[in-house]
């Protein structure tokens, strides 16, 4: 109530489904609550820690494909209270490479779609406190690369970012609750990758959005009072 269904009022997100991932927070609680969630609420949909979605682009027959990890389970919990804390290693290794070897299939399989988005909830790429995840570069960013995945979203960091590497967009989106603007890790990413950043502590937070047409996928870095960023 006091996270989602008492702040996401507008009437314009009554009709609007939810598609639920798990971060470091949400598995020092209970995950298994929230996938139980989707059978109570009519727009959350968390159907599995980690699945697919087929999206249609409007005006084509072209479509697009959402693939929805658990980082967590890949990689492993952090508390988050250090600087540069990153996960330790996945608590059940033979789960995380059941993990792992759906996405190898499933990006196989997105050979055909026009658009392939990733999403998790830690960061492969960031400047900001966490700064880039070393389990997800060594494990996800060459599939990104071999597969020529569109665009990699995620969040942890609580800001907005946008980079772009090897041809893959880096989509940070971390601004829902509070606004961090450090950037201790400026040096831990390719030279001339970060290509937009906002994190300014006095804004009340903000979004990014996407919108994908048969030619292009356009991003929008919006503040929650509607300007764009």
């Amino acid at each position: 109530q006091d996270t989602f269904e008492r702040v996401f009022v507008s009437p314009g997100l009554r009709g609007v489904p939810w598609y639920v991932m798990a971060g470091n927070h949400d598995h020092a609680g209970n995950v298994t609550a929230q996938l139980r969630y989707s059978h109570h609420s009519p727009r959350w949909h968390f159907p599995h820690p980690y699945y697919s979605l087929r999206l249609h682009i409007p005006g084509s027959n072209s479509s697009a494909r959402l693939l929805v990890l658990d980082t967590v389970l890949l990689c492993g919990h952090t508390d988050d209270f250090g600087l540069g804390d990153v996960p330790a290693g996945p608590r059940d290794a033979v789960a995380a490479g059941a993990h792992l070897a759906w996405l190898r299939a499933q990006l196989e399989a997105a050979a055909g779609d026009r658009f392939v988005l990733v999403a998790g909830h830690y960061p492969v790429w960031s400047v900001a406190k966490h700064g880039p995840t070393p389990c997800l570069l060594r494990l996800l960013r060459p599939l990104l690369r071999r597969h020529r995945v569109t665009a990699y979203l995620c969040g942890h960091d609580h800001n907005l970012q946008y980079l772009e590497e090897g041809g893959v967009g880096y989509i940070l989106s971390g601004a829902g609750n509070f606004m961090e603007d450090s950037r201790p890790h400026d040096g831990s990413v390719p030279p001339g990758s970060l290509r937009f950043f906002f994190g300014s502590p006095t804004s009340p937070g903000g979004f990014a959005h996407l919108r994908l047409e048969p030619s292009a996928v356009t991003v929008t870095f919006l503040e929650a009072t509607g300007r764009v960023l």
